[in-house]
């Protein structure tokens, strides 16, 4: 799994952590049941403090695309890729109505009236 920061992204590094593992995950870089390396690893080879990613690959266990698993490491979840480009998909979507001055309640409205 190769993953990069931009150094000019204005997020906090542990979303960028996490927004560049959920990439990894919806582009098939990591399958489903897949084990990552460990998170002193990771942050190692980004540059980052352990701490960082661990809060990273917290907040991707939340969202249900990381599994943490006693004695077997953390691995992606079953429907992780799908469930990651939804997710990566959704924040785009809203970061582009907050661009065009929609706040999340009227882009919720928008939605609903899709339906």
């Amino acid at each position: 799994m190769l993953l990069k920061l931009d150094a000019a992204d204005p997020r906090p590094l542990h979303e960028q952590v996490a927004g560049a593992i959920r990439r990894a995950v919806a582009e098939g870089e990591c399958a489903p049941g897949e084990r990552l390396p460990p998170a002193r690893e990771l942050a190692r080879a980004l540059g980052v403090n352990s701490n960082t990613v661990l809060r990273a690959l917290r907040v991707l266990r939340d969202e249900g695309v990381l599994e943490f698993r006693r004695g077997r490491g953390i691995t992606v979840a079953r429907g992780a890729d799908r469930r990651a480009e939804l997710l990566d998909a959704a924040r785009r979507l809203v970061a582009d109505a907050a661009h065009a001055g929609f706040n999340r309640e009227e882009l919720i409205e928008m939605i609903r009236g899709l339906e």
